[in-house]
């Protein structure tokens, strides 16, 4: 079996097991998604989650953004984590998206990467989950993580992991692969002790043996 091959096979069966993989962050509209997807790095969804309603409350569009006060908008999402760089390019994008854009979110990979604070992976997860627009797979720790155990990547850089991943997953599931492997991370493949028993992926998994005789094997 080719690793693309196996690749497909894992991927139809996370598919079976997670069928609702989806984005975790709650948004109602792209600026929203794009805050959110900001104030995610090295945070966790269900934090972000939690600052969001009021943040979201305040700053009803593009503009609220552009013209925030820094130093508040700093204490509002300070539970995130790296609140100061995280306002300070919100704030940027805004005013770019005002100058540049007419307020609105742009549609390509090429213009959003323009925006302060704005990667592959944000542009990934803002572009497929406001627009459905398909431009690459957003690689976060999840994703790293288990493409790496799985054998699909041996790289440590999330655009060269993404690279090998795009030559791996049809095209079609770029934007719902990230979310599976999100899943499977999150429930069975956790990165101190992967509950290998369960996995339903296990027998395409090459660190399988070494993590079921690490810890449950005795």
């Amino acid at each position: 079996m080719s690793i693309k091959e196996k690749t497909e096979k894992i991927m139809a069966l996370l598919l079976r097991e997670y069928p609702g993989a989806k984005i975790a962050l709650n948004f109602s509209n792209p600026m929203e998604l794009l805050v959110t997807t900001i104030l995610s790095a090295q945070s966790t969804d269900a934090t972000v989650n939690k600052v969001t309603p009021a943040v979201f409350n305040k700053y009803k569009n593009v503009s609220d953004y552009a013209q925030a006060d820094q130093k508040e908008l700093e204490q509002e999402i300070y539970s995130t984590g790296f609140y100061h760089n995280k306002a300070k390019n919100i704030i940027a994008a805004a005013k770019l998206l005002v100058e540049k854009y007419q307020g609105k979110i742009p549609k390509t990979m090429a213009e959003i990467l323009h925006l302060p604070g704005v990667a592959r992976k944000t542009g990934n997860i803002v572009l497929y989950n406001a627009y459905g627009v398909i431009a690459g797979i957003p690689v976060d720790t999840h994703v790293r993580r288990l493409s790496q155990r799985l054998g699909l990547t041996k790289q440590e850089d999330p655009e060269k992991i993404e690279r090998d991943l795009m030559k791996l997953v049809p095209r079609k599931f770029w934007g719902k692969f990230s979310y599976l492997l999100i899943g499977h991370g999150r429930a069975i493949c956790q990165a101190k002790k992967p509950n290998c028993p369960k996995c339903v992926i296990k027998e395409s998994c090459p660190s399988y043996k070494v993590f079921y005789h690490r810890f449950f094997k005795r």
